[in-house]
């Protein structure tokens, strides 16, 4: 048996009860991440384009299950670990990219109550990032200078600091009333004025519904709308630069939903929305973003309702003829995910194996035939090489290891064999083949 690093207990407890609720932990990923090495690989270097000043945008897909969530996850922790903040949002009938009530600005305030950082990766960090963006300007003009918190001098020269941030903002579209959103937070933070710093953040979250309550709130006669929220996420990635992260980096799960918006210009308008802000960030029209989105294969390839049912971007995101299962192009837009391995499968249940018997303080009794009797009874089902996902493997060994560990007296073999196994794994399997099932279950 391999040697294992010791997880800790609180971080076991979590993985196991996430994979077992077919969750991805949002804690712990690299205890478990196997196998995925070319497509993180092909994920980092849009990390390095971003950080010098350019964007990406891929979409990754993968059927129900297949560990899209968890890629994306483990992005997300791993681009935080580099100084990145990072916002992320599930779709769903509610929160589009674009709607007639309100869908697209759903959309945007979930990304920016979800803004994450290394030090607050729960989300929430809006107003943590504001504040600690002037506290740096003001350490680093009292280091210029020498001078004392409050010399008029030294206000002065903060104000010029923070100026020269407004004023480069102030060049994108709507960046104007953004630069004078950030100078009035400012204010209020140095006049301790915590009302007028809310009414700020209140704005910057899309929770003004009229112009005439931003206007009496704050003198700015604009909000952000349906129709613009994502220039304001442009302008975001900038500020955020010059207020000394690396970038941003935004994730949005669930593309499924717009698949399965019923009314067809409705789609056609969040495919449209999902058109400029691919555009943009292949045009260099937006700086130090990157934007990752999750879909199913049929939420992207159906052409009479998926994204390619939008000619504009199935002209630019189909794959080229050379490109196929086992060699797929890493540096496409599209991302496709293949089906771990068996033997990938295996590493990952030997490690869950392990880390079973850490949490629960027994001496592990599965060796590595059990595992692998396991991995060729589930991959030696009927229609398994078409059905067969990480997330059901995982969830069905880790009810195994907790049978095992509340039956002593049991042994893997005979809990494989039992009827009651098998039945219900070629239920499930059929059920998995159910065109209904894999079009609109998640």
């Amino acid at each position: 048996m391999t040697d294992h690093k010791k997880v800790p207990k609180r971080i076991s407890q979590t993985i196991l009860n996430s994979l077992k609720g077919g969750v991805v932990p949002r804690i712990g990923l690299p205890y478990i991440a196997v196998g995925r090495k070319n497509e993180i690989e092909a994920l980092l270097h849009d990390v390095d384009i971003i950080e010098s000043g350019g964007a990406s945008f891929r979409f990754i897909v993968g059927r129900y299950g297949s560990g899209k969530s968890f890629l994306i996850q483990t992005i997300r922790n791993y681009v935080m670990d580099k100084g990145f903040i990072v916002a992320d949002a599930d779709l769903s009938p509610e929160r589009r990219l674009q709607g007639t009530r309100g869908q697209g600005l759903a959309t945007y305030r979930e990304l920016i109550g979800n803004l994450s950082t290394k030090t607050k990766p729960e989300g929430g960090a809006l107003t943590l990032v504001l504040d600690r963006w002037i506290s740096g300007v003001q350490t680093e003009a009292v280091g210029e200078t020498g001078l004392e918190p409050g010399n008029p001098q030294l206000t002065k020269l903060v104000d010029q600091k923070i100026y020269a941030v407004t004023s480069a903002v102030s060049e994108l579209v709507h960046g104007f009333e953004f630069a004078r959103l950030l100078s009035l937070y400012y204010h209020a933070y140095v006049d301790g004025d915590d009302e007028l710093k809310m009414k700020v953040v209140r704005w910057f979250r899309g929770e003004y519904a009229l112009k005439r309550e931003a206007k009496e709130a704050l003198g700015i006669n604009i909000i952000i709308t349906d129709d613009d929220w994502y220039d304001y996420l442009k302008i975001f990635a900038v500020f955020f630069r010059m207020a000394g992260y690396a970038g941003m980096i935004i994730m949005i799960d669930e593309l499924v939903n717009l698949y399965k918006i019923p009314n067809a210009i409705t789609r056609q308008y969040n495919y449209e929305k999902l058109l400029t802000m691919y555009n943009d960030t292949l045009q260099g029209k937006a700086r130090y973003l990157g934007i990752i989105m999750g879909a199913t294969p049929q939420a992207i390839e159906d052409k009479r309702r998926g994204v390619y049912s939008y000619e504009a971007l199935r002209s630019r995101l189909a794959e080229g003829k050379f490109s196929a299962p086992g060699a797929r192009d890493l540096l496409a837009p599209v991302i496709h995910l293949e089906p771990l391995t068996p033997e990938e499968m295996l590493v990952l249940c030997e490690k869950l194996s392990d880390m079973h018997g850490d949490l629960y303080g027994y001496q592990k009794k599965l060796g590595t035939n059990d595992l692998a009797d396991f991995i060729k009874l589930e991959y030696g089902r009927i229609g398994a090489d078409q059905n067969i996902t990480p997330r059901e493997v995982i969830r069905d060994f880790i009810e195994l290891l907790d049978l095992l560990y509340q039956n002593p007296a049991m042994d893997m073999a005979s809990l494989l064999k039992s009827d009651e196994f098998t039945y219900t794994k070629s239920e499930a399997v059929s059920d998995r083949t159910d065109k209904n099932y894999v079009e609109f279950t998640i």
